[in-house]
């Protein structure tokens, strides 16, 4: 899985740090948990993998400090939403092509 860029990033961690790939994601500075968002896609073989086998395997860095909460889900509006979230199909459809 890589990493996605998406609308709404507004922080890259480990841009500049060869060792790690660059991950970017919605860092919500006024929430009080300093919540980070981040986007993975998947190659096909990858998908095909996860359609046989159901299973999403997570690696966490702690650096030897305790674990920070974590969530995993297939379903955006469950970690985050935004104003496009409250139009209608045809409303988005007319956003994305009439300019």
């Amino acid at each position: 899985m890589k990493p996605i860029h998406f609308k709404d990033v507004n922080k890259v961690y480990a841009k500049d740090q060869p060792e790690y790939q660059p991950l970017p994601g919605l860092f919500l500075d006024g929430d009080e948990k300093g919540e980070f968002i981040a986007c993975w896609g998947m190659t096909w073989k990858e998908r095909i993998k996860c359609l046989f086998t159901g299973k999403v395997w997570v690696s966490l860095y702690t650096f030897h400090k305790p674990l920070t909460p974590s969530y995993v889900t297939v379903n955006r509006k469950e970690v985050y939403g935004h104003t496009d979230d409250q139009l209608s199909f045809w409303a988005k459809l007319k956003r994305r092509f009439i300019k």
